[in-house]
């Protein structure tokens, strides 16, 4: 499912049970020591899928250890993203000299809760929203917008540094009866910035692109992808920046 949404230079791996195989690199070990069996699972599965993806570029096995926000470093030369959710692992990776940045993310395919969907969601979106569901009855185009809220972050961070707020991104989706594709962009002025310690931060002044992904829908998932092709993005700009309501990152 997620290679379909990926350019041919990307490597992108899925896995629907937990794997079993070589161990964890002890930093990684160090790093769930104290967490529940099952999320330990998770952990080594989703890592164990990035090395296979990995590998498939050429790339020696390498540890995939969280930063402190959360999200994995990735080998020199590389860039990946990883995503689960329940039954479902998947990584992406490709080299530096093809993509600037990747960003996938898997989700259940149901609607999201209303009171969620108004914090992730900007009026325009709600409309957009409503004129896929009249057109397109059936796919749950709440969560296929969260879910490209989500890829898009998984390349807007590492690049600039910056966390990335809900209202601080529009997306604009293209139907389809199970996929398609997506474009998201950057905007000023969310709603909720007067709420953050950085309110004067414009994501639109940092020269971030717009970047278009694909989605697809399945019975059990919805999974999107973006990948951000090499000397596309603008430079890592000054990292540190918090924000309230900001899209997650953990991986």
């Amino acid at each position: 499912m997620i290679r379909t949404l990926l350019p041919a230079y990307a490597a992108a791996l899925e896995s629907t049970r937990e794997l079993t195989g070589p161990a964890l690199f002890e930093a990684e070990r160090r790093q769930v020591a104290g967490v529940l069996p099952a999320r330990r699972a998770e952990y080594a599965t989703v890592r164990r899928v990035a090395r296979a993806c990995l590998a498939e570029l050429g790339v020696s096995p390498a540890a995939l250890v969280r930063g402190a926000d959360g999200a994995p470093r990735w080998p020199a030369g590389t860039v990946g993203s990883l995503t689960h959710c329940r039954g479902y692992r998947a990584a992406a990776v490709a080299r530096t000299r093809d993509a600037d940045g990747v960003g996938i993310d898997a989700e259940p395919c149901a609607p999201l809760p209303s009171r969620v969907l108004a914090q992730v969601t900007s009026a325009a979106e709600r409309a957009h929203l409503a004129e896929l569901g009249a057109a397109w009855p059936g796919v749950p185009w709440c969560r296929v917008l969260f879910s490209a809220k989500e890829a898009y972050y998984k390349v807007w961070y590492p690049a600039t540094g910056c966390w990335l707020g809900f209202d601080d991104a529009e997306v604009v989706l293209e139907p389809g009866r199970d996929h398609g594709a997506f474009t998201v962009r950057p905007v000023s002025g969310g709603a909720r910035r007067a709420r953050r310690a950085d309110a004067a931060f414009d994501p639109v002044a940092t020269g971030f692109p717009a970047l278009r992904g694909r989605w697809s829908a399945g019975a059990r998932l919805v999974v999107t992808a973006i990948t951000a092709p090499a000397g596309s993005l603008p430079g890592r700009a000054q990292a540190g920046r918090t924000a309230t309501g900001t899209l997650r990152c953990a991986q």
